[in-house]
């Protein structure tokens, strides 16, 4: 058995490969499992000479049971060794308590892009143009509000910052305000734009839409837009043109964050590549999720220079954790990237294949069967593998 190494940049893949995985809470210990299923079974059924080797790292509750923490370092520093890994979902407590390990682990391990591919598969939705939707969001991982700055209301941080503001400013703030700052630099905003294009141009891709609200936060959402557009023409000038289409070039352009919304349902044909700032990204991939299906559907890939996370977008779901009725798809579709990634996309292929026949042919859970007969979570993946027996 060997890790992935990087080598010039380049992926260098052993046949048989460490990959890492966290259970996560809630649902995670579910469907976590059941992805580790499909994707084995995916690799023995497209490759003769490659496999996995799974190495479960702590973190949550279970490491705070085992470990005594809730992220272990030795858990950040063997991801970082193992350089790929397969993520559940962890608790995030609204309001009060620890603040996000999914957001500790992007921040530590420097994971700056959120990839988030939209595609149907099947599922029941009221979306006149579910079968249209084929796009995929590359969200900012680590600035925005995920720097997580802000004071409370009332505190003498928060007083600081008003009276700071007032004073060198001439901007009042009301008294009883939270505060918060969002920064949005020049070297984040590149960097997540340069490995959205370079992704468009070795996928294929036709189109990078930049989503901003710039019109209003010229400066820092603003900023985004006009940054990401350098990286587009002095990097990619030979693939890309900016602003119209040209034959053989990948149209690059930018629209509006309240406009962007409108668009991927009037005409979610027209997008490709969509590029955004932390908190945009956070609200178009759910709502884009939910055109397809819901979040039950949707991956994630947490992408670095030298690290990925893959993780279903989903939470926890607590009301339903230990029920076995939790559905897998959005696990086994994250571990289906996370074979992409490593540049095994026979294997990838073959469970998207699969579990869009699956899904198509009403084999599903609760969440997606209107009051029809619904499968279990582990039923549901066995059917996944049954397609997949057929298909490969």
């Amino acid at each position: 058995m060997g890790i992935v190494e990087i080598l010039k940049g380049r992926l260098k893949v052993p046949g048989e490969v460490e990959i890492g995985y966290i259970e996560g809470d809630g649902i995670g210990a579910e469907v976590i499992p059941q992805a580790i299923r499909v994707v084995d079974r995916a690799v023995e059924l497209t490759y003769e000479d490659k496999s996995i080797e799974w190495v479960e790292l702590k973190a949550g509750k279970k490491a705070l049971k085992e470990r005594g923490s809730l992220l272990p370092e030795e858990t950040i520093e063997r991801i970082a060794e193992l350089k790929v890994a397969l993520k559940g979902p962890l608790e995030t407590p609204v309001g009060s308590g620890h603040r996000s390990l999914n957001v500790a682990l992007r921040k530590t391990l420097d994971l700056y892009a959120n990839v988030r591919p939209v595609q149907y598969y099947g599922a029941p939705t009221p979306f006149e143009y579910a079968d249209k939707v084929d796009f995929i969001i590359f969200r900012e991982n680590t600035e925005d509000v995920y720097s997580g700055i802000e004071w409370k209301a009332w505190s003498e941080g928060a007083g600081k910052v008003r009276e700071f503001l007032r004073r060198e400013f001439g901007i009042e703030v009301r008294e009883d305000s939270g505060i918060g700052v969002k920064p949005i630099s020049k070297f984040a905003t590149q960097r997540l734009m340069r490995k959205a294009l370079q992704w468009a141009v070795e996928k294929g891709r036709k189109r990078v839409t930049v989503m901003h609200k710039g019109n209003i936060m010229k400066f820092t959402e603003g900023a985004f837009r006009e940054w990401a557009y350098e990286v587009a023409e002095r990097e990619f000038s030979e693939f890309v043109s900016i602003g119209e289409r040209k034959p053989g070039k990948i149209l690059v352009d930018d629209r509006i964050a309240d406009n962007m919304f409108q668009q991927i349902i009037i005409r979610p044909w027209e997008y490709d590549v969509i590029v955004t700032p932390n908190l945009n990204g956070d609200y178009i991939s759910d709502a884009a999720a939910a055109l397809v299906g819901g979040v039950g559907m949707a991956a994630g890939l947490n992408v670095g220079d030298t690290v990925a996370l893959a993780e279903p977008v989903h939470g926890t779901a607590p009301d339903i954790a230990g029920k076995r009725i939790a559905n897998p798809s959005a696990a086994i579709l994250s571990g289906a990237l996370l074979l992409e990634y490593i540049g095994w996309s026979k294997g990838a292929e073959l469970i998207r294949k699969a579990l869009r026949e699956t899904i198509s042919a009403g084999k599903v859970t609760a969440d997606l069967s209107k009051g029809g007969k619904a499968l279990s979570t582990e039923e549901f993946t066995a059917e996944v593998i049954k397609a997949m027996e057929v298909l490969g």
